[in-house]
């Protein structure tokens, strides 16, 4: 483990060699200048083409009997992305993805009725490269499970599957409204050098190199970003850096990859709808005009193993990676509550597919993730660190699982799938602030999954699910930390709680409606089985069931070569707690409906062609709850976004500009209920930018 530590430790200096010698070697190996011939993106009609695969036998997430979207790189080039990567998810129907301006919190990620409570991407179980992402027991900021993505820009993304409900068994921890799957960029791809600049300060270069050394694909990623924002007191600072082999060798398809990502922040934290209605504070104005703090680093390396050919073989996943984070949120004039997160981690997964003609197919695994490390919350007084601390873990975290998944067409157009999950938690809890309440945790949680499509004319795909998905308990929730103190205090609980499930229930169905225009809709019901939930005297138990029901629409239509137009949905019917606790109210804080609109017009223009985006966006009857008790129930303002996007194509240049426009002057796409009324994080009305790529 020390080993480990030190190897992760020294991999950031050795970045800036890795950088030298690819850029060397693009310069060696690259033509001075490349001209690209003409592209005719259709990224709308791929994503219909893979949606209407569910009855044919694939491991891909596109055979699977549930909602899905399929985001490509093509597709990312068209949307408005800005300082938050969540925006990549914008066009996704029944999903919020938040871009609130408080630094590197997290990705906002919400569907199917599961609050995060904020923009941390908790209850969706996100891998990147066979890589999980959500970071169990987090103390910086963001509580258990939360998604940390800003390691990723868009010209690393190659492909992204948004799964809805937990139908599929390759995906464990967060699995619950479902799962995320990106996959990065391999290459042979154009290598570019980008400029953007942005309203309030955004600013971004990015470099990608892109060449071949041999049979040896490399391809290497740089990108530094930085914002002042539309709130006083607040900025960011961000550099990714991102370097990946791929080779062919026999019947397997190998990749290497190393990423290095550091950030510092500083946020205005949130303010009260009450005063902004009143004209009490300035919507730019800071929290307790005390501003809040964060920063982070990670260093990661990445191994991967596919079949060259086919879906049928071996895959393989190993990984390493050093996490430091750290934010501190302003809870009076004077005083900030700072978490930390100091953890490494390492893991794998293996599995194998059996491929039976097009007839059935059997994938089965297993994957291991060992996290350790240190994670604290701790009360700092004028800018310096007090004695007292809400927690204080030393935590040694050993997950591990086996799973198996099959597929059998009974018919041509009839598919059955089933899988099933058992995943085991081995965990060793050191409680410096309250050492009575060390403790060693073991438990596991078994989640089946069962589904059929039935194809019943080749334009219409009617499928349906039962599926069952879990979140591990949290480390604080199992060994309590009591009220706010010094280290080493007398006392201590711990308990004995279960892994928290989900048994969700799904029928849906995707038709092509004519020749580029497909349509499709999905009915689900979620029970959250023995919900863990914080009680009024800082104890932890298992209260019952939450209960979410709801349905998504949409429908894209491609008009000849030039147009295109998308429109969803999402209706949340029901998101409550069944037995609510005393003094608390019932329903949970997500929005009952949501409207995604767009368009997109090609054209060529002279010697190169224009590329038009529109989008618009819409949630609206989001409850929350104010008050002593917090029982009063109220619905936040609704919130509209519009975006444009105009991108000109020539030869080697590619010129970009755009805007962002929310019209509600209070409005905010995410907020929190709290006694003395809605918190929320403004927004500016209008945001504007331009960028600039060179292809060489």
């Amino acid at each position: 483990m020390n080993a480990l530590a030190n190897f992760t430790r020294r991999l950031p200096s050795s970045l800036t060699l890795i950088a030298g010698v690819a850029c060397t070697g693009a310069a060696a190996a690259q033509p001075s200048v490349q001209t690209l011939g003409e592209v005719s993106v259709t990224a709308n009609d791929e994503a219909a083409e893979r949606q209407h695969r569910r009855t044919a036998v694939t491991s891909d997430s596109t055979g699977l009997p549930s909602g899905l979207s399929v985001i490509t790189a093509e597709e990312i080039g068209t949307l408005n992305v800005g300082r938050d990567i969540s925006n990549v998810f914008r066009r996704v129907p029944g999903v919020v993805a938040n871009n609130i301006d408080q630094g590197d919190t997290g990705n906002g990620f919400r569907m199917r009725g599961f609050a995060t409570q904020g923009t941390h991407g908790a209850d969706t179980a996100v891998y990147v490269d066979g890589v999980p992402q959500n970071m169990p027991s987090s103390q910086a900021g963001a509580g258990h499970g939360p998604a940390y993505l800003e390691w990723i820009t868009p010209d690393m993304i190659r492909r992204i599957d948004v799964i809805k409900g937990p139908i599929s068994a390759l995906y464990g921890d967060q699995n619950r409204a479902g799962a995320v799957n990106l996959t990065t960029q391999s290459g042979p791809i154009p290598s570019s050098v980008g400029l953007s600049l942005e309203s309030h300060g955004g600013r971004r270069a990015s470099l990608v190199l892109s060449n071949s050394f041999n049979e040896v694909q490399s391809l290497l990623i740089a990108d530094s970003y930085r914002t002042d924002s539309y709130r006083r007191d607040g900025k960011t600072a961000r550099d990714n850096l991102f370097w990946k082999l791929s080779t062919r060798v026999g019947d397997g398809l190998y990749s290497l990859r190393i990423n290095h990502y550091k950030s510092d922040a500083v946020a205005a934290g949130y303010l009260l709808l009450p005063d902004l209605q009143r004209g009490a504070v300035d919507p730019r104005s800071t929290q307790f005009s005390l501003p809040g703090f964060g920063s982070g680093e990670r260093t990661a390396l990445v191994f991967n193993r596919s079949p060259a050919v086919g879906e049928e073989g071996w895959s393989a996943t190993a990984y390493a990676e050093r996490f430091e984070r750290v934010r501190g949120t302003a809870s009076s004039s004077v005083q900030h509550t700072v978490g930390s997160d100091d953890r490494h981690f390492y893991g794998g997964r293996l599995a194998h597919n059996l491929v039976f003609g097009d007839k059935a197919s059997l994938i089965f695994g297993g994957e291991l993730r060992q996290d350790a490390g240190d994670a604290s919350r701790r009360i700092w007084r004028s800018w310096l660190p007090t004695a007292n601390y809400v927690n204080n873990q030393q935590l040694d975290l050993l997950t591990y699982g086996l799973f198996a998944q099959g597929q059998y067409r009974l018919a041509s157009n009839f598919k059955l799938l089933g899988g099933v999950r058992r995943d085991w938690f081995d965990y060793d809890i050191q409680n410096r602030k309250l050492p009575g309440a060390s403790t060693v945790y073991k438990d596991a949680v078994t989640t089946p999954k069962i589904g059929a499509v039935w194809g019943i004319t080749p334009a219409l795909e009617v499928f349906a699910n039962v599926a069952e998905g879990f979140r591990s308990p949290a480390a604080e929730q199992i060994s309590s930390s009591g009220a706010t103190g010094p280290l080493g205090a007398a006392g201590g609980t711990v308990y004995g709680v279960a892994p928290s499930k989900v048994k969700s229930r799904d029928i849906g169905f995707a038709f092509t409606a004519a020749p580029g225009w497909t349509a499709s809709a999905v009915a689900y019901h979620t029970l959250n089985q023995d919900e863990i939930v914080a009680q009024p005297d800082g104890s932890y138990k298992s209260v019952g069931d939450t209960t979410r029901k709801g349905y998504e629409l949409e429908t894209r239509l491609r008009l000849g070569s030039r147009w295109s137009v998308y429109g969803s949905y999402g209706r949340i019917v029901e998101a409550r707690v069944n037995n609510p606790l005393p003094n608390t109210g019932a329903r949970l804080s997500v929005p009952e409906h949501q409207f995604k609109l767009g368009a997109e017009y090609r054209q060529r223009l002279g010697a190169g062609r224009l590329t038009l985006n529109v989008d618009a966006y819409l949630t609206a009857n989001n409850p929350y709850y104010v008050g002593t008790p917090q029982t009063q129930l109220h619905m936040m303002p609704t919130y509209t976004r519009y975006d444009l996007k105009a991108t000109y194509d020539r030869e080697n240049l590619q010129f970009s500009v755009f805007a962002i426009f929310q019209p509600h002057r209070f409005a905010s796409d995410i907020a929190y209920g709290s006694s003395a009324g809605l918190l929320i994080s403004p927004q500016p009305r209008t945001q504007v930018g331009a960028s600039v790529r060179y292809f060489f």
